[in-house]
């Protein structure tokens, strides 16, 4: 992804946003007019039962940095379009080097769960059906995922003659530990989401897939309704931004809650508990952020832009 410092433009409608066509974005509820604080991101290719082509990762490029800046957006669902969520990537397309050297290559799965990572609004997957490969990849920078009690999940990698991809080796083991991780890739095997080798993976197996999607975004609306925004992005800092030691942990940790502390958020969060409302957050990262955010030095694989004024 090459960065771009033209300032996002964003919709009035992401219903009437311009995708490939092999991601579709609808608001929740559906036929919405205006942007609503859930926004439902599905794989449109139940035919080939949603596999994974250049043009997804392309309209996930374009669609997160949206949702990244855009402060009417609070939480993402993405699921899948049909019996299945992802069946990796395309075999019928195949495996290509293209015109390009290894220096300058970036997988195009890891672009896509990078966009997904990178993105300020947490991501709920609701996997109404089976996923192998990338499929299962592009959902571990997510916070939650939904499995459905009899689809097959797998990480097919060494059977395919291709390694891990989608950032997985470093989400992976640290969602599942090393040994589950191990087994999963070294296997290549596909297994129900209630195996062992997948740990907590899963956040919630449901028995039907039509149970899936709605209970994502039950989820959904629960964090969009409650939690501050800015609060639940620097927890997911804190998570995966790694310090290295427990002291050091300490010394980030401090400093954020320093600045949160007298914020707009808490004390919205503390009166609204004690008057038994739904809470009103107002807080923006672009406005107020922490002294020391980001506490982190970034790769540079290609930066968002900020939102158009």
């Amino acid at each position: 992804m090459i960065f771009d410092p033209t300032p996002i433009e964003l919709p009035s409608s992401y219903e009437k946003v311009s995708t490939t066509g092999h991601v579709t974005v609808s608001h929740h509820p559906a036929g919405a007019p205006s942007v609503t604080p859930v926004i439902v991101v599905t794989l449109n290719r139940p035919d080939k039962h949603n596999a994974f082509t250049g043009q997804m990762m392309q309209d996930f490029e374009k669609l997160y940095p949206m949702f990244d800046v855009d402060e009417r957006v609070k939480v993402i669902v993405l699921t899948g379009a049909g019996r299945t969520f992802c069946a990796g990537a395309d075999l019928d397309i195949g495996f290509s080097r293209r015109a390009e050297n290894v220096t300058e290559h970036r997988d195009g799965g890891g672009r896509l769960a990078l966009a997904m990572h990178r993105c300020r609004k947490p991501t709920i997957v609701a996997m109404q059906g089976s996923a192998v490969g990338v499929g299962m990849t592009m959902t571990l920078p997510a916070i939650i995922r939904i499995a459905y009690e009899k689809g097959k999940y797998g990480f097919v990698f060494g059977r395919r003659g291709i390694v891990m991809e989608s950032c997985s080796s470093y989400f992976l083991p640290r969602l599942i530990g090393h040994s589950n991780a191990s087994y999963l890739v070294s296997t290549g095997g596909v297994f129900p989401p209630n195996s062992k080798h997948f740990g907590d993976l899963f956040n919630e197996i449901l028995p039907e897939p039509s149970q899936v999607l709605p209970r994502a975004l039950e989820l959904a609306t629960e964090i969009a309704d409650h939690v501050s925004p800015t609060s639940q992005h620097l927890n997911r800092a804190l998570l995966w931004r790694d310090t290295g030691s427990a002291e050091a942990a300490h010394l980030v940790e401090s400093k954020m809650i320093f600045h949160t502390f007298g914020s707009a958020d808490q004390k919205e969060g503390v009166a609204s508990f004690f008057e038994k409302r739904k809470p009103n957050f107002r807080a923006n990262l672009d406005d107020d952020p922490p002294p020391t955010f980001p506490w982190w030095t970034d790769v540079d694989t290609g930066r968002n832009p900020k939102a158009k004024i």
